[in-house]
């Protein structure tokens, strides 16, 4: 496993690494190329705010594979717990889990990316890494272990980051549900006058819309 001794950060590669999980050994990045991951810790197995997610996350895992997006789940617990916990959710919540998870018994997963925080205990908190289809990292959340995920938000910034490479844009605060420019998207602000100028002239011709040169804006 590559560990340079700090957490990756956003834009670099996520580190190579070898990891035991209830669907067996796999290797990260490499087995996802071509597929972006969503890998998110939980404190431990067998507790009520980390079932909720867990349930949450097999309910819409086909949302994230419509998205070319795979499920990683991870905690220090050991492989056995995790085929425990899935079979009890299965069981008595009826929700199977369509997804690995990642036995991380001796934290090196887990210290590797930034998961324990030794002001909150020895356990992962609630970690969330997004990796695109090249390897990169493209987003990191990190949640206290008392407060649950939004899926919801999760999947919204997915969307976002996928929306943004596509189309070359940003996109506003809760987008498509933004306050001043509903689903629209951000054109990048002008790095010239030229530019700046063109950006004028392509608002009065209607082609994008604009506050000022630097935030247009424009509908998909």
């Amino acid at each position: 496993m590559e560990n340079t001794g700090r957490i990756p950060l956003l834009g670099e590669k996520f580190p190579q690494m070898t990891v035991k999980t209830t669907h067996g050994v796999k290797t990260l990045p490499d087995d996802y190329a071509g597929k972006w991951f969503v890998l998110f810790s939980h404190p431990g197995d067998f507790t009520p705010v980390c079932t909720t997610e867990f349930v949450a996350f097999s309910k819409r895992a086909d949302e994230f594979k419509k998205l070319n997006a795979e499920l990683i789940g991870l905690s220090v617990d050991q492989v056995f717990a995790h085929i425990k916990w899935i079979e009890w959710i299965e069981e008595k919540l009826g929700v199977k889990v369509p997804f690995p998870v990642i036995a991380d018994e001796l934290g090196n997963v887990a210290k590797t990316l930034g998961m324990i925080h030794d002001a909150k205990g020895t356990n992962t908190v609630r970690a969330v890494f997004i990796v695109d289809d090249r390897g990169i990292v493209r987003l990191i959340m990190y949640y206290p272990q008392e407060v649950g995920r939004s899926i919801d938000e999760i999947l919204r910034a997915l969307k976002a980051l996928q929306t943004a490479d596509a189309n070359g844009v940003a996109t506003p605060e809760n987008w498509p549900n933004n306050g001043l420019i509903g689903d629209k998207v951000i054109v990048p602000p002008a790095s010239t006058q030229a530019l700046a100028q063109e950006r004028l002239e392509k608002a009065k011709a209607g082609e994008i819309e604009c506050f000022d040169w630097w935030f247009c804006y424009k509908k998909l």
